[in-house]
């Protein structure tokens, strides 16, 4: 019993002892050395291509492109006319819609013609008057004539006095400067007459030439007029109509670059509501004066196509290509992605043979659209690197995109 008694009591704990310290070196070895591996790999893989970049080649500004300026416009109209009445009045009948097609000398609409017709009629009341005027005065005249006529063979005889025949002479002379007058007033009032018909045909509104009707301004019974009469109870205007062969692009183009463009210089224009839509153009002329707020000067371009897709006051974009013949503008052309900028230049990074990236510094050109002209720096025929990381440098390795172009 005494010995499994002292047996017991050597198996018990002892809590008064102070606690054996762990060992923790081996985990911060273990993590140390899988930090080393994990930059080590990710140095190696670097190394070996590890940044995905997409690239593109550097061509000659001659192939490809020819455009050598960029600048946006407006599709506008030259033949465009707001048709309104000669005369003031209310409207009786619109005959237009908008979009409707309408030929010259169409009816557009109609004026209340109470007013115009009854000048006609009174016009043509005094007409008649004035033509039964002549024939009283050709009555007189004929019988003042025969009478004088007589008298004067009297005279001869001394059958009558001579103060007889003077007065005979006289009065048919009298009577025949009222028929001349009479035939003035009838010629007056004819031509009284084609102004009153003037008057009532002034009622029908008509189209000035053929076109489409773009806006329609005026509803039966309103008042219309030539002239603004104030307030908001007053028209100017039935309707505008736009003839769409007249339709042509008007672009703004900077005071520094317009030296480029000179007339009948090809262009190539897409609408943006059409991007894919290339319409072949070119310049009409350039307007002789500049806008000093823009620092721009205006250019008209002609369309070579009519389409009804093209209406006027459309977006679009106009490049002004270089004409054949001409010696090819210097440089490359690259996408404009590529070229960046580091500590203020403009670089490229041109991809080597081993897949490792060159920084280049270059002088960069004009932008024509998702295109930059490099005028010193590279060469047709390099292969650059398109939105280069900020973390890409001079000599490290790159692998392309899996979709991205060769």
């Amino acid at each position: 019993m005494t010995e499994s008694a002292e047996l017991l009591k050597s198996l018990k704990i002892d809590r008064s002892a102070p606690p054996e310290p762990r060992k923790r070196w081996p985990w911060l070895v273990a993590a140390a050395v899988l930090l080393v591996l994990i930059l080590a790999a990710g140095f190696f893989l670097r190394g070996q291509g590890g940044v995905e970049v997409r690239t593109a080649p550097a061509v000659a500004m001659s192939s490809g492109s020819a455009a050598v300026l960029d600048a946006t416009g407006y599709v506008v109209a030259r033949r465009m006319a707001t048709v309104s009445s000669k005369i003031t009045g209310k409207v009786r009948e619109v005959m237009i819609e908008e979009g409707q097609q309408v030929q010259a000398g169409e009816i557009m609409a109609t004026l209340d013609p109470v007013d115009a017709n009854a000048e006609r009629r009174l016009a043509r009341a005094q007409l008649a008057a004035a033509r039964s005027q002549i024939n009283a005065a050709q009555a007189q005249s004929r019988e003042a004539a025969a009478n004088a006529g007589r008298l004067q063979a009297l005279a001869r005889q001394q059958l009558v006095s001579a103060a007889q025949y003077d007065q005979a002479v006289a009065e048919r002379d009298a009577l025949r400067s009222q028929l001349q007058t009479a035939q003035r007033n009838a010629q007056v009032a004819a031509d009284r007459l084609a102004i009153a018909d003037n008057g009532v045909d002034n009622t029908v509104v008509r189209a000035p030439f053929a076109g489409v009707v773009i806006a329609k301004a005026a509803q039966p019974g309103e008042i219309i007029s030539p002239l603004s009469a104030g307030g908001g109870f007053t028209r100017t205007g039935i309707g505008t109509i736009v003839d769409m062969d007249s339709l042509e692009v008007e672009v703004d183009v900077g005071e520094a670059y317009i030296g480029r463009v000179t007339p009948k210089m090809p262009i190539e224009a897409v609408l943006n509501a059409y991007p894919d839509w290339r319409i072949p153009g070119s310049v009409i002329a350039i307007i002789p004066t500049a806008d000093r707020g823009k620092a721009t000067v205006k250019v008209r371009v002609a369309l070579d196509e009519k389409d009804p897709r093209i209406v006027p006051d459309m977006g679009v974009r106009v490049s002004f290509m270089e004409k054949a013949g001409e010696e090819a503008p210097p440089g490359v052309r690259v996408p404009a992605a590529a070229v960046a900028s580091r500590d203020g230049k403009d670089v490229v990074f041109v991809l080597g043979e081993d897949d490792s990236v060159e920084q280049r510094a270059v002088e960069a050109g004009i932008t024509t659209g998702s295109d930059r002209q490099v005028l010193a720096g590279l060469t047709a025929g390099e292969t650059v690197v398109l939105d280069p990381p900020p973390e890409l440098t001079h000599g490290d390795r790159v692998t392309l995109q899996k979709d991205a172009p060769q």
